[in-house]
Protein backbone atom coordinates (compact mmCIF):
# COMPACT_ATOMS: atom_id res chain seq x y z
CA UNK A 1 0.00 0.00 0.00
CA UNK A 2 2.60 2.26 0.73
CA UNK A 3 2.69 5.57 1.40
CA UNK A 4 0.88 6.78 -1.27
CA UNK A 5 -1.77 9.92 -0.22
CA UNK A 6 -3.97 11.87 -2.88
CA UNK A 7 -4.19 15.94 -1.55
CA UNK A 8 -6.72 17.71 -2.18
CA UNK A 9 -7.31 21.79 -1.21
CA UNK A 10 -10.52 21.55 1.28
CA UNK A 11 -13.61 22.68 -0.78
CA UNK A 12 -14.58 26.70 0.05
CA UNK A 13 -17.80 26.26 1.66
CA UNK A 14 -19.50 29.68 0.89
CA UNK A 15 -22.45 30.46 3.32
CA UNK A 16 -25.84 29.54 2.90
CA UNK A 17 -28.37 32.52 1.67
CA UNK A 18 -30.78 33.19 4.41
CA UNK A 19 -34.13 32.83 3.05
CA UNK A 20 -35.36 36.50 4.47
CA UNK A 21 -32.46 37.97 2.47
CA UNK A 22 -33.22 36.26 -0.86
CA UNK A 23 -36.38 37.28 -0.16
CA UNK A 24 -35.27 40.62 0.16
CA UNK A 25 -34.26 40.54 -3.63
CA UNK A 26 -37.19 39.42 -5.26
CA UNK A 27 -38.98 42.17 -3.81
CA UNK A 28 -36.53 45.00 -4.88
CA UNK A 29 -36.76 43.28 -8.20
CA UNK A 30 -41.36 43.58 -8.06
CA UNK A 31 -40.57 46.88 -7.27
CA UNK A 32 -39.03 48.17 -10.21
CA UNK A 33 -41.14 46.15 -12.42
CA UNK A 34 -43.74 48.66 -10.91
CA UNK A 35 -45.38 45.99 -8.10
CA UNK A 36 -46.42 47.94 -4.85
CA UNK A 37 -44.30 46.90 -1.73
CA UNK A 38 -47.06 46.05 0.25
CA UNK A 39 -48.30 43.59 -2.80
CA UNK A 40 -45.26 42.32 -3.38
CA UNK A 41 -44.15 41.67 0.80
CA UNK A 42 -47.36 39.85 1.72
CA UNK A 43 -47.20 37.33 -1.63
CA UNK A 44 -43.39 37.14 -0.95
CA UNK A 45 -43.28 36.55 2.89
CA UNK A 46 -46.62 34.68 3.12
CA UNK A 47 -44.44 31.53 3.96
CA UNK A 48 -42.10 32.80 6.47
CA UNK A 49 -42.66 32.16 9.98
CA UNK A 50 -43.49 35.16 12.28
CA UNK A 51 -40.23 36.00 13.58
CA UNK A 52 -38.45 36.11 9.89
CA UNK A 53 -41.05 38.26 8.40
CA UNK A 54 -40.32 41.19 11.14
CA UNK A 55 -36.91 40.80 9.96
CA UNK A 56 -37.58 41.35 6.67
CA UNK A 57 -40.17 44.17 7.14
CA UNK A 58 -37.56 45.90 8.99
CA UNK A 59 -34.95 45.31 6.27
CA UNK A 60 -37.05 46.40 3.16
CA UNK A 61 -39.02 49.23 4.12
CA UNK A 62 -36.11 50.38 6.30
CA UNK A 63 -33.89 50.14 3.50
CA UNK A 64 -36.25 52.52 1.73
CA UNK A 65 -36.99 54.31 4.11
CA UNK A 66 -33.13 55.18 3.97
CA UNK A 67 -32.59 54.88 0.23
CA UNK A 68 -30.99 58.64 -0.28
CA UNK A 69 -28.94 58.58 2.43
CA UNK A 70 -27.70 55.06 1.61
CA UNK A 71 -27.35 55.87 -2.07
CA UNK A 72 -25.05 58.95 -0.96
CA UNK A 73 -22.80 56.84 1.11
CA UNK A 74 -22.55 54.48 -1.94
CA UNK A 75 -22.04 56.85 -4.70
CA UNK A 76 -18.04 58.03 -3.54
CA UNK A 77 -16.81 54.64 -3.35
CA UNK A 78 -18.21 53.50 -6.74
CA UNK A 79 -16.29 54.31 -9.61
CA UNK A 80 -18.72 56.31 -11.68
CA UNK A 81 -22.47 56.79 -11.04
CA UNK A 82 -24.44 54.65 -9.53
CA UNK A 83 -27.14 54.83 -12.60
CA UNK A 84 -24.15 52.64 -14.10
CA UNK A 85 -24.33 49.28 -11.86
CA UNK A 86 -27.00 46.90 -12.67
CA UNK A 87 -30.20 47.68 -10.89
CA UNK A 88 -30.26 44.30 -9.06
CA UNK A 89 -26.17 45.28 -8.20
CA UNK A 90 -27.64 48.31 -7.03
CA UNK A 91 -30.50 47.13 -4.74
CA UNK A 92 -28.49 44.34 -2.83
CA UNK A 93 -26.08 46.76 -1.85
CA UNK A 94 -28.75 49.31 -0.52
CA UNK A 95 -29.30 46.03 1.31
CA UNK A 96 -25.74 45.47 2.76
CA UNK A 97 -25.47 48.67 3.54
CA UNK A 98 -28.83 48.93 5.78
CA UNK A 99 -27.85 45.56 7.66
CA UNK A 100 -24.16 47.30 8.20
CA UNK A 101 -25.56 50.76 9.25
CA UNK A 102 -29.04 50.13 10.54
CA UNK A 103 -29.64 46.85 11.70
CA UNK A 104 -28.04 46.32 15.02
CA UNK A 105 -29.02 42.74 15.33
CA UNK A 106 -26.92 42.01 12.26
CA UNK A 107 -23.03 41.55 12.91
CA UNK A 108 -20.92 42.99 9.89
CA UNK A 109 -19.16 40.37 8.53
CA UNK A 110 -22.87 38.72 8.21
CA UNK A 111 -24.17 41.34 6.27
CA UNK A 112 -21.02 41.67 3.97
CA UNK A 113 -20.53 37.56 3.30
CA UNK A 114 -24.61 37.15 2.55
CA UNK A 115 -24.45 39.98 0.27
CA UNK A 116 -21.76 38.96 -1.53
CA UNK A 117 -23.17 35.38 -1.84
CA UNK A 118 -26.26 37.10 -3.30
CA UNK A 119 -24.91 38.90 -5.77
CA UNK A 120 -22.41 36.28 -6.90
CA UNK A 121 -25.32 33.54 -7.16
CA UNK A 122 -27.37 36.67 -8.86
CA UNK A 123 -24.88 38.48 -11.31
CA UNK A 124 -21.83 36.38 -11.05
CA UNK A 125 -17.74 36.96 -9.84
CA UNK A 126 -17.22 40.10 -11.16
CA UNK A 127 -20.41 42.32 -9.29
CA UNK A 128 -19.68 39.92 -6.08
CA UNK A 129 -16.04 41.18 -6.07
CA UNK A 130 -17.35 45.28 -6.26
CA UNK A 131 -19.58 44.41 -3.88
CA UNK A 132 -17.68 42.94 -1.52
CA UNK A 133 -14.94 45.73 -1.88
CA UNK A 134 -17.47 48.39 -1.56
CA UNK A 135 -19.25 47.33 1.41
CA UNK A 136 -15.96 46.26 3.74
CA UNK A 137 -14.57 49.67 2.84
CA UNK A 138 -17.63 51.11 4.36
CA UNK A 139 -17.73 49.02 6.94
CA UNK A 140 -13.55 50.35 7.51
CA UNK A 141 -15.12 53.51 7.19
CA UNK A 142 -17.92 53.74 10.09
CA UNK A 143 -16.16 56.29 11.72
CA UNK A 144 -15.37 58.83 9.63
CA UNK A 145 -17.84 57.77 6.46
CA UNK A 146 -17.30 61.45 4.84
CA UNK A 147 -20.64 62.49 4.08
CA UNK A 148 -21.26 65.99 2.63
CA UNK A 149 -24.45 67.60 3.93
CA UNK A 150 -25.71 70.42 1.92
CA UNK A 151 -26.38 73.82 3.03
CA UNK A 152 -29.46 74.46 1.02
CA UNK A 153 -32.86 72.99 3.24
CA UNK A 154 -34.76 70.97 0.53
CA UNK A 155 -31.08 69.10 -0.47
CA UNK A 156 -30.32 68.81 3.56
CA UNK A 157 -33.52 67.40 4.03
CA UNK A 158 -33.94 65.17 1.26
CA UNK A 159 -30.60 63.56 2.06
CA UNK A 160 -31.28 63.88 5.72
CA UNK A 161 -34.91 62.52 5.57
CA UNK A 162 -34.55 59.89 2.04
CA UNK A 163 -37.33 62.01 0.48
CA UNK A 164 -37.29 62.89 -3.79
CA UNK A 165 -35.62 66.65 -3.01
CA UNK A 166 -38.32 67.98 -6.16
CA UNK A 167 -41.12 67.44 -3.47
CA UNK A 168 -39.23 68.17 -0.60
CA UNK A 169 -39.06 71.72 -2.35
CA UNK A 170 -42.85 71.55 -2.84
CA UNK A 171 -43.36 71.40 0.89
CA UNK A 172 -40.83 74.20 1.95
CA UNK A 173 -43.05 76.51 -0.30
CA UNK A 174 -46.47 75.60 1.77
CA UNK A 175 -44.88 75.33 4.85
CA UNK A 176 -41.96 76.36 7.46
CA UNK A 177 -38.58 74.56 7.42
CA UNK A 178 -39.72 73.36 11.15
CA UNK A 179 -43.12 72.29 9.99
CA UNK A 180 -41.80 69.95 6.54
CA UNK A 181 -38.72 68.46 8.84
CA UNK A 182 -41.74 67.04 11.20
CA UNK A 183 -43.40 65.40 8.49
CA UNK A 184 -40.45 64.00 6.83
CA UNK A 185 -39.62 62.34 10.38
CA UNK A 186 -42.79 61.07 10.83
CA UNK A 187 -42.48 59.29 7.17
CA UNK A 188 -39.18 58.01 8.06
CA UNK A 189 -40.78 55.94 11.73
CA UNK A 190 -43.35 53.22 11.50
CA UNK A 191 -46.57 54.07 11.56
CA UNK A 192 -48.27 52.64 14.67
CA UNK A 193 -51.12 50.17 14.89
CA UNK A 194 -54.41 51.75 15.46
CA UNK A 195 -57.72 50.14 15.62
CA UNK A 196 -61.88 50.82 15.83
CA UNK A 197 -64.11 48.77 18.35
CA UNK A 198 -67.05 47.26 16.24
CA UNK A 199 -69.69 45.28 17.98
CA UNK A 200 -68.69 45.92 21.18
CA UNK A 201 -67.59 49.29 23.09
CA UNK A 202 -63.96 50.50 23.49
CA UNK A 203 -64.04 49.50 27.51
CA UNK A 204 -65.16 46.11 26.82
CA UNK A 205 -62.16 45.07 23.67
CA UNK A 206 -59.62 47.01 26.40
CA UNK A 207 -60.04 44.48 28.63
CA UNK A 208 -60.62 41.66 26.38
CA UNK A 209 -56.69 43.20 24.73
CA UNK A 210 -55.34 43.28 27.92
CA UNK A 211 -56.12 40.25 29.07
CA UNK A 212 -54.25 38.75 26.12
CA UNK A 213 -51.41 41.12 27.22
CA UNK A 214 -51.80 43.38 24.23
CA UNK A 215 -50.57 47.28 25.65
CA UNK A 216 -53.23 49.96 25.01
CA UNK A 217 -53.66 53.65 24.56
CA UNK A 218 -55.59 56.69 23.16
CA UNK A 219 -55.10 57.27 19.55
CA UNK A 220 -54.62 60.58 18.45
CA UNK A 221 -58.00 62.96 17.58
CA UNK A 222 -60.35 59.98 17.68
CA UNK A 223 -61.58 59.30 20.88
CA UNK A 224 -62.54 56.13 20.69
CA UNK A 225 -59.97 54.55 18.92
CA UNK A 226 -57.02 52.59 20.11
CA UNK A 227 -53.31 52.76 19.92
CA UNK A 228 -51.49 49.35 20.12
CA UNK A 229 -47.96 49.09 21.13
CA UNK A 230 -45.59 46.41 20.43
CA UNK A 231 -45.35 43.99 17.93
CA UNK A 232 -48.70 42.23 17.52
CA UNK A 233 -49.65 39.27 15.16
CA UNK A 234 -53.46 41.08 14.80
CA UNK A 235 -54.37 38.70 13.13
CA UNK A 236 -53.57 35.70 15.62
CA UNK A 237 -55.78 37.46 18.43
CA UNK A 238 -59.02 36.34 19.82
CA UNK A 239 -61.12 39.76 19.14
CA UNK A 240 -59.79 39.63 15.78
CA UNK A 241 -61.08 36.67 15.10
CA UNK A 242 -64.22 37.46 16.77
CA UNK A 243 -65.21 40.66 14.60
CA UNK A 244 -64.53 43.36 17.41
CA UNK A 245 -62.34 45.34 15.58
CA UNK A 246 -61.13 46.45 12.48
CA UNK A 247 -57.39 48.31 11.46
CA UNK A 248 -57.62 52.03 10.24
CA UNK A 249 -55.87 55.52 11.12
CA UNK A 250 -57.26 58.32 12.28
CA UNK A 251 -57.24 60.69 9.06
CA UNK A 252 -59.38 57.98 7.70
CA UNK A 253 -62.08 57.62 10.44
CA UNK A 254 -61.94 61.65 10.52
CA UNK A 255 -63.39 61.40 6.57
CA UNK A 256 -66.46 59.56 7.45
CA UNK A 257 -67.08 61.79 10.57
CA UNK A 258 -66.61 64.60 9.00
CA UNK A 259 -68.84 62.80 6.17
CA UNK A 260 -71.58 62.74 8.53
CA UNK A 261 -73.94 61.26 6.86
CA UNK A 262 -77.54 60.84 8.48
CA UNK A 263 -79.10 57.85 9.86
CA UNK A 264 -80.44 55.30 7.66
CA UNK A 265 -79.25 56.55 4.44
CA UNK A 266 -78.82 54.29 1.44
CA UNK A 267 -74.71 55.23 0.51
CA UNK A 268 -72.13 54.20 -2.30
CA UNK A 269 -68.56 53.69 -1.41
CA UNK A 270 -67.29 54.19 -5.18
CA UNK A 271 -63.52 53.49 -4.55
CA UNK A 272 -64.31 51.62 -1.37
CA UNK A 273 -61.01 49.04 -1.11
CA UNK A 274 -59.54 47.93 1.63
CA UNK A 275 -62.62 49.05 2.86
CA UNK A 276 -62.34 50.88 5.98
CA UNK A 277 -64.55 54.02 5.49
CA UNK A 278 -67.42 51.22 4.37
CA UNK A 279 -66.84 49.41 7.84
CA UNK A 280 -67.42 52.94 9.40
CA UNK A 281 -69.89 54.06 7.39
CA UNK A 282 -72.33 50.92 8.17
CA UNK A 283 -72.49 51.19 11.80
CA UNK A 284 -75.10 54.23 10.81
CA UNK A 285 -76.26 53.67 7.26
CA UNK A 286 -79.34 51.81 6.14
CA UNK A 287 -77.11 50.05 3.51
CA UNK A 288 -73.49 50.68 1.67
CA UNK A 289 -72.69 49.32 -1.49
CA UNK A 290 -68.89 48.87 -1.99
CA UNK A 291 -67.46 48.97 -4.82
CA UNK A 292 -63.53 49.20 -6.51
CA UNK A 293 -63.01 48.52 -9.85
CA UNK A 294 -60.29 45.75 -9.45
CA UNK A 295 -61.56 42.43 -8.55
CA UNK A 296 -58.58 41.91 -6.45
CA UNK A 297 -58.76 44.75 -4.20
CA UNK A 298 -62.39 43.78 -3.25
CA UNK A 299 -60.76 40.49 -1.47
CA UNK A 300 -60.22 42.25 1.61
CA UNK A 301 -63.70 43.90 1.32
CA UNK A 302 -65.32 41.25 1.18
CA UNK A 303 -63.02 39.72 3.78
CA UNK A 304 -64.23 41.89 6.33
CA UNK A 305 -67.17 41.86 5.58
CA UNK A 306 -67.66 38.13 6.54
CA UNK A 307 -64.99 38.72 9.93
CA UNK A 308 -67.29 41.88 11.07
CA UNK A 309 -70.76 40.44 9.94
CA UNK A 310 -71.75 43.27 8.11
CA UNK A 311 -74.86 42.76 7.07
CA UNK A 312 -75.34 45.85 5.36
CA UNK A 313 -72.26 46.23 3.00
CA UNK A 314 -72.76 45.04 -0.39
CA UNK A 315 -69.22 44.15 -2.26
CA UNK A 316 -69.46 45.23 -5.73
CA UNK A 317 -66.85 45.37 -8.43
CA UNK A 318 -67.27 48.46 -10.36
CA UNK A 319 -65.45 51.37 -11.85
CA UNK A 320 -66.45 55.07 -10.50
CA UNK A 321 -66.05 56.36 -13.69
CA UNK A 322 -69.32 54.71 -14.52
CA UNK A 323 -70.95 54.01 -11.44
CA UNK A 324 -74.07 51.82 -12.15
CA UNK A 325 -75.93 53.08 -9.26
CA UNK A 326 -78.06 56.27 -9.75
CA UNK A 327 -80.02 58.17 -6.65
CA UNK A 328 -78.15 57.36 -3.56
CA UNK A 329 -78.46 59.75 -0.32
CA UNK A 330 -74.46 59.64 -0.08
CA UNK A 331 -71.69 59.17 -2.47
CA UNK A 332 -67.93 58.94 -0.92
CA UNK A 333 -65.98 59.37 -3.44
CA UNK A 334 -62.05 58.07 -1.77
CA UNK A 335 -59.89 59.00 -5.38
CA UNK A 336 -57.09 57.39 -6.05
CA UNK A 337 -54.31 60.00 -4.98
CA UNK A 338 -50.60 60.21 -4.53
CA UNK A 339 -50.53 59.25 -1.11
CA UNK A 340 -48.03 61.66 -0.19
CA UNK A 341 -49.96 61.43 3.14
CA UNK A 342 -49.48 57.91 3.93
CA UNK A 343 -45.62 58.14 2.91
CA UNK A 344 -44.57 56.25 6.40
CA UNK A 345 -46.90 53.70 5.26
CA UNK A 346 -45.72 52.77 1.86
CA UNK A 347 -41.92 53.95 1.70
CA UNK A 348 -41.86 52.81 -1.80
CA UNK A 349 -43.99 55.38 -3.01
CA UNK A 350 -41.98 58.69 -2.19
CA UNK A 351 -39.51 56.71 -4.97
CA UNK A 352 -41.78 56.06 -7.23
CA UNK A 353 -43.44 59.22 -7.55
CA UNK A 354 -43.13 61.73 -10.44
CA UNK A 355 -43.74 65.54 -10.97
CA UNK A 356 -45.76 64.69 -13.82
CA UNK A 357 -48.13 62.43 -11.51
CA UNK A 358 -49.81 65.22 -9.72
CA UNK A 359 -51.35 66.58 -12.97
CA UNK A 360 -51.55 62.96 -14.20
CA UNK A 361 -53.68 61.79 -11.22
CA UNK A 362 -55.63 65.09 -11.14
CA UNK A 363 -57.40 64.57 -14.24
CA UNK A 364 -58.21 60.94 -13.57
CA UNK A 365 -59.63 62.65 -10.22
CA UNK A 366 -61.64 65.02 -12.31
CA UNK A 367 -63.12 62.27 -14.05
CA UNK A 368 -64.06 60.04 -11.46
CA UNK A 369 -65.57 63.39 -9.50
CA UNK A 370 -67.74 64.78 -12.37
CA UNK A 371 -69.07 61.12 -13.25
CA UNK A 372 -69.58 59.89 -9.72
CA UNK A 373 -71.96 63.03 -8.71
CA UNK A 374 -74.56 61.70 -11.20
CA UNK A 375 -75.20 58.98 -8.93
CA UNK A 376 -76.36 61.24 -6.03
CA UNK A 377 -80.11 62.14 -5.63
CA UNK A 378 -81.14 66.25 -5.38
CA UNK A 379 -80.60 67.14 -1.82
CA UNK A 380 -77.79 64.29 -1.29
CA UNK A 381 -74.47 64.01 -0.25
CA UNK A 382 -70.79 63.46 -2.25
CA UNK A 383 -67.85 63.52 -0.09
CA UNK A 384 -64.76 63.68 -1.90
CA UNK A 385 -61.27 62.75 -0.03
CA UNK A 386 -57.79 61.72 -0.69
CA UNK A 387 -54.97 60.77 1.48
CA UNK A 388 -52.78 63.13 -0.80
CA UNK A 389 -51.40 66.61 0.84
CA UNK A 390 -51.46 68.21 -2.47
CA UNK A 391 -53.63 71.13 -3.16
CA UNK A 392 -53.81 70.37 -7.07
CA UNK A 393 -55.22 66.63 -5.42
CA UNK A 394 -57.04 68.67 -3.34
CA UNK A 395 -58.88 71.82 -2.89
CA UNK A 396 -58.30 72.83 -6.49
CA UNK A 397 -60.17 70.33 -7.56
CA UNK A 398 -62.98 71.32 -5.29
CA UNK A 399 -62.81 74.80 -6.71
CA UNK A 400 -62.66 73.66 -10.34
CA UNK A 401 -66.06 71.09 -9.66
CA UNK A 402 -67.70 73.67 -8.16
CA UNK A 403 -67.12 76.70 -10.31
CA UNK A 404 -68.07 73.83 -13.87
CA UNK A 405 -71.30 72.88 -11.55
CA UNK A 406 -73.32 75.53 -9.83
CA UNK A 407 -76.45 73.15 -8.54
CA UNK A 408 -73.40 71.34 -5.84
CA UNK A 409 -72.29 73.90 -2.90
CA UNK A 410 -69.61 73.02 -0.02
CA UNK A 411 -71.86 72.54 3.33
CA UNK A 412 -69.32 71.85 6.32
CA UNK A 413 -70.58 69.17 9.04
CA UNK A 414 -72.32 69.95 12.05
CA UNK A 415 -70.19 71.93 14.78
CA UNK A 416 -68.18 68.81 16.68
CA UNK A 417 -68.55 66.71 13.93
CA UNK A 418 -64.54 66.76 13.73
CA UNK A 419 -62.06 68.30 16.08
CA UNK A 420 -62.04 72.25 15.63
CA UNK A 421 -57.97 71.30 14.79
CA UNK A 422 -58.99 69.53 11.50
CA UNK A 423 -61.78 71.88 9.91
CA UNK A 424 -60.32 74.52 6.86
CA UNK A 425 -62.47 76.82 5.66
CA UNK A 426 -65.04 74.26 5.62
CA UNK A 427 -62.75 71.21 4.01
CA UNK A 428 -61.59 68.44 6.46
CA UNK A 429 -57.60 68.62 6.29
CA UNK A 430 -55.49 66.29 8.63
CA UNK A 431 -51.74 66.85 8.48
CA UNK A 432 -49.17 64.04 9.80
CA UNK A 433 -47.27 66.77 11.43
CA UNK A 434 -50.71 68.53 13.32
CA UNK A 435 -50.79 65.00 15.35
CA UNK A 436 -48.84 62.33 14.25
CA UNK A 437 -51.44 60.54 11.94
CA UNK A 438 -51.59 59.85 8.33
CA UNK A 439 -52.66 62.96 5.97
CA UNK A 440 -56.22 63.35 4.52
CA UNK A 441 -58.73 65.91 3.30
CA UNK A 442 -62.43 65.80 2.32
CA UNK A 443 -64.87 68.14 0.81
CA UNK A 444 -68.56 67.86 2.23
CA UNK A 445 -70.57 68.61 -1.37
CA UNK A 446 -74.83 68.72 -1.37
CA UNK A 447 -76.36 69.02 -4.69
CA UNK A 448 -79.13 71.43 -4.50
CA UNK A 449 -82.24 70.65 -5.05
Amino acid sequence: EGNDFVTTAAPVRTPPVTTSRAVAVEICADLRSGDFLDQSFERRAGKLDARDRRWLRELIYGMLRKRARIDALLSVRVRGTLSRLDPDVLDLLRLGVYQLFYMGSVPAYAAIAQTVELVKRRQGLGASKLVNAVLRRLDREREDLGLEIPTEPAARLALEYSHPEWLVQRWLERWSVEETEKLLSLNDAEAPVIIRPYNVVREQLETSLESGEVTVADAPLVTDSILLGGNIALTELGAFRQGQFFVQDPAATLVTKYACIPIGAVVADLCAAPGGKAIELSRTAKTVIASDRIFARMDRVVANRRRLDLENVLPLVADAKSPAIRHVDAVLLDVPCTGTGTFRRHPDARWRLKVSDIAVMAATQRTILRTASAAVRPGGLLIYSTCSLEPEENELQIEIFLALNPNWQLVPPPVEAVPSEVLDGGFLRVLPQMRGTDGAFAARLRRIA
